[in-house]
């Protein structure tokens, strides 16, 4: 697929199950490898735990793991392992994500501390955590272990950082790509080096391949912050308009911040400083209006745009091919 090709595939916008089909019994090996590492003698950890990996989700970074391994040629099951490791991140991430969010809906369910409670949700996401770090060690591999601890240790900067941005109406668009980089893209990132890493790539190729997931992980959480403002609740699984209600500039409010009139410039920024969502169908229109969803998507299309071009060289091959198409889906994508 040339570039061509994804411009007209993001309009189209394929089905993850199209990402899937290369990869369908490694899935399957990792849905068993995760369902296996979250028992627990202790029942709650298994109740919530079952409670958050039954409400699905697109596991966009365990494909990541699974599809640059097989697209370096990997043959072994090591990467099984790795890509469950890396769910496990993310879901304890959620967990934590949620309590500091104060978020009551995700992935069309109410979320666990919703249902659980904030203390039983941070404890288990430390377990989840926990054990990721447990399997991460059965591989024997220290540069995977490096990889995977550098990339926890600056996922957690970035949910300062981001903390520190809240109820900021003067973030700059600099100040939230580099809270993207750190908080959504290192994960992305971390997934694609350990599938070109297990497979034995050259240094090159794992640089690649970690550039590959930055890219793909910004044009994710830019068409995130898009659809927070065009999407719908049923079909993006949580409420819009959470990131207004959370006081966070995302890139739509700094845009508009910098090209909307006064009068919309004054009311984003009390908005944000007071975490103000009665104005939201105002927001709205003014970002609408701007053309700050427009810009969003371009620049999510852009960074999509970076991430194809990082995996030219690979050979043809259904796994390059869904890489491909992944690119696509992030910008495309209404959920």
């Amino acid at each position: 697929m040339n570039f061509a090709g994804l411009a007209l595939a993001a309009v189209l916008s394929p089905s993850p199950n199209s990402f899937i089909q290369p990869i369908a019994a490694d899935m399957d090996a990792v849905n068993s490898v995760i369902r296996h590492q979250l028992h627990s003698e202790v029942p709650l950890v298994n109740q919530i735990a079952e409670y958050i990996i039954s409400a699905g989700g697109k596991r966009i970074r365990p494909m990541l793991v699974l599809l640059l391994a097989q697209a370096y040629g990997y043959r072994g099951t090591a990467h099984h392992t790795l890509a469950a490791v890396v769910e496990f991140i993310h879901t304890a991430t959620l967990l934590h994500d949620d309590v500091v969010d104060e978020s009551s809906l995700r992935r069309g369910r109410e979320t666990a501390n919703a249902l659980f409670g904030n203390a039983a949700s941070v404890l288990v996401g430390d377990f989840v955590y926990s054990r990721a770090f447990q399997m991460m060690v059965s591989v024997g591999d220290m540069r995977i272990m490096q990889i995977l601890a550098d990339a926890t240790n600056v996922i957690a900067e970035g949910e300062v950082l981001q903390l520190l941005n809240m109820h900021d109406p003067d973030v700059t668009e600099a100040r939230y790509l580099q809270v993207i980089r750190s908080k959504t893209a290192k994960l992305f990132e971390a997934a694609a080096q350990l599938g070109a890493l297990v497979a034995g790539a050259s240094d090159k190729a794992i640089e690649n391949a970690a550039e590959f997931g930055r890219s793909i992980g910004t044009a994710f959480q830019l068409i995130d912050d898009v659809l927070d403002y065009s999407g719908n609740a049923s079909e993006i699984g949580k409420n819009v308009g959470d990131d207004l209600r959370e006081g966070k500039s995302t890139l739509p409010l700094i845009y508009l911040l910098q090209h909307g009139t006064p009068e919309q410039r004054s009311l984003v920024r009390s908005c944000i400083e007071h975490g103000d969502q009665a104005h939201f169908n105002e927001i709205l229109t003014a970002i609408t209006e701007s053309g700050a969803l427009t810009y969003t998507k371009q620049a999510a299309a852009a960074a999509a745009k970076r991430a194809a071009e990082c995996i030219t060289s690979l050979p043809d091959s259904q796994a390059r091919e869904s890489l491909l198409n992944l690119c696509a889906f992030a910008v495309g994508r209404n959920h």
